[in-house]
């Protein structure tokens, strides 16, 4: 049975998501986790207000990155005086569904594992809600990653949980694009005890940063394979 002795906390980088951060809070299971963290990651748009507004904790990060703004949240866990036992990321644009977290969840509380990793590829995605160069890249960089680090995963989705103190060990840099498959990359080296859930997906609110721009999926792509190759 889930609680709150599992300490588990939330991190949600926000750019620009004032109309979906206060739904994506809205629809996490609020009672059984200690604490979530909105990263404003220099938002001009009523993004912290809404997430304020919704119950959630806000800290800035005015330096814009996806991974700048992971990292400003671990840091304001490490500096607490109870840090979590579980930490899960997720987006604030509302393509994930928060209410599946403690299905993300179960398998390090109930089986031991390290880390989960939300996998879209085995769940139900909405029609559209992710471009072809998202499917074939992720299909790419899961392929390499099993071929050169001998991990299986179908995902480098966002959505996933990691035990506190293996996600520390892991010292994580990356400050943008690279952050998921460093995070995965490293995990395999260190021979963390992997695994994967479906979760389902769907068109998320508003316009992305990264995907809804040639430049941005290129820029995403170059530097998920890039990132792979580094850590070999």
């Amino acid at each position: 049975m889930f609680d709150k002795s599992h300490r588990i906390s939330v991190i949600i980088p926000a750019f620009n998501e004032e109309n979906s951060v206060g739904k994506v809070i809205a629809d996490l299971p609020m009672d059984l986790l200690d604490e979530v963290i909105v990263v404003n990651n220099n938002s001009n748009d009523l993004t912290s207000e809404m997430a304020l507004k919704a119950g959630a904790h806000v800290i800035d990060e005015p330096i814009a990155g996806y991974g700048r703004a992971c990292l400003k949240g671990i840091n304001y866990l490490k500096g607490k005086e109870q840090a979590p036992e579980i930490v899960v990321f997720l987006d604030a644009d509302y393509s994930d569904y928060p209410e599946q977290l403690m299905h993300v969840v179960d398998p390090i509380i109930t089986e031991g594992y390290d880390m989960v990793i939300g996998s879209r590829e085995l769940g139900k995605r909405e029609k559209g809600s992710m471009t072809f160069p998202q499917i074939f890249g992720n299909r790419l960089a899961t392929n390499m990653i099993r071929l050169l680090y001998k991990e299986q995963f179908t995902d480098l989705g966002p959505f996933r949980a990691i035990r506190f103190p293996a996600l520390l060990d892991l010292n994580m840099v990356d400050l943008n694009y690279g952050w998921t498959v460093e995070m995965q990359v490293k995990a395999a080296k260190k021979k963390l005890k992997c695994t994967e859930v479906p979760v389902d997906y769907r068109k998320r609110i508003g316009f992305s940063k990264v995907s809804g721009t040639v430049k941005g999926a290129f820029m995403a792509g170059y530097k998920i394979i890039t990132t792979i190759i580094k850590y070999m």
